[in-house]
């Protein structure tokens, strides 16, 4: 989601508060809620859980963020009885909640807490340390921008981030990195900037699109995504809904490309011939669900979102595979000390 990267989007009066997007739409995708019980696989600040446990339902949730499970303490206690908090991937939800579903809701993206919290690295409206790990473990963004070959930074850039200037960001990281590392979130939107210019009308910062592209990369954001979807089909009952709020195209197009395949739609995979296309594992309910324009006056963070929602079928789950979603191929971290 490329929105709230600028410095120069701020809210007024300090940072803008999360607000859980198209969540009337939700809870309705996601009826009858009283006794089902759903997974929140994106817990975050817990908008869509509470509203689910105050509709009847058995909620487990899941963050990989540590931070997230921490501060739902209280709501658990709570709700000791209807709410497990976990912290995980959402990729591995079936194995995480441990039992059949009746429902899964992944609201995608980075959480509005994340980018509000300088330290957290996600984004350069305040200085912080170039992180945007959200599990707070493995490679960061630090690691990829000061370690990888510029052919490499190059492709992350152009594919997860659609950014044009891709190659001459690329280049100028390499030549700057070698007189001092970047370590520091406005170091590298103030250099990119620097590099690439500012046109006034532009409506985002020069160094939104790179940022986008490094949290996408280090979170492996796509790929999670995908075998979430895979784990949704896994853990569904019969007749479980499976709603997935994107912000992006990448994000959409997965999302859409898996509902069609398994639905029974045109086969969209080159590894599977329309012709040999088995029997559906979901229904699909309606095209993508917008925001009204009232939602979007109110929360600016919903005004690309996208919802899907499809119905799982009694057919079995069919063999993971990430073919279906033809990721791109993107290089892995390089050996300590080689660039």
């Amino acid at each position: 989601m490329m929105a709230g990267h600028g410095r120069d989007n701020r809210t007024a009066g300090g940072p803008a508060r999360h607000i859980p997007v198209l969540l009337t739409e939700v809870a309705t995708a996601l009826e009858p809620l009283s006794g089902a019980t759903i997974v929140d696989g994106t817990f975050g600040a817990g908008g869509y859980t509470r509203a689910l446990l105050a509709a009847g339902a058995t909620v487990i949730a899941i963050d990989r963020d540590p931070d997230a499970i921490s501060a739902g303490a209280d709501l658990a206690i709570a709700f000791k009885d209807r709410l497990k908090l976990v912290q995980g991937p959402f990729s591995r939800l079936d194995e995480l909640a441990g039992t059949a579903l009746d429902g899964v809701v992944l609201d995608i993206g980075v959480s509005s807490m994340q980018l509000d919290e300088a330290e957290r690295g996600f984004s350069f409206r305040a200085d912080g340390p170039l992180d945007m790990r959200m599990a707070q473990a493995g490679i960061s963004a630090a690691d990829v921008v000061n370690r990888f070959k510029p052919g490499d930074l190059a492709r992350i850039f152009n594919f997860l981030g659609e950014e044009r200037h891709a190659g001459r960001i690329a280049r100028m990281i390499e030549k700057r990195r070698a007189e001092r590392p970047f370590l520091r979130t406005l170091d590298l939107a103030d250099a990119i900037e620097g590099h690439v210019g500012r046109n006034p009308k532009d409506k985002i910062h020069p160094a939104t699109r790179v940022f986008q592209a490094l949290r996408i990369f280090v979170n492996d954001e796509l790929g999670e995504l995908a075998r979430a979807l895979l784990a949704a089909e896994r853990a569904l009952k019969s007749g479980g809904r499976l709603a997935v709020i994107t912000f992006h195209s990448l994000e959409d197009r997965i999302v859409k490309r898996f509902i069609a395949d398994r639905s029974g739609g045109r086969a969209v995979s080159r590894h599977m011939p329309e012709a040999k296309a088995p029997a559906p594992t979901f229904r699909k309910v309606n095209g993508p669900i917008a925001p009204t324009d009232a939602e979007i006056a109110a929360n600016p963070r919903a005004r690309s979102a996208k919802l899907r929602v499809a119905v799982r079928t009694p057919e079995p789950a069919r063999a993971a595979s990430l073919d279906l979603f033809d990721l791109p191929a993107l290089p892995d971290l390089p050996a300590s000390g080689e660039r």
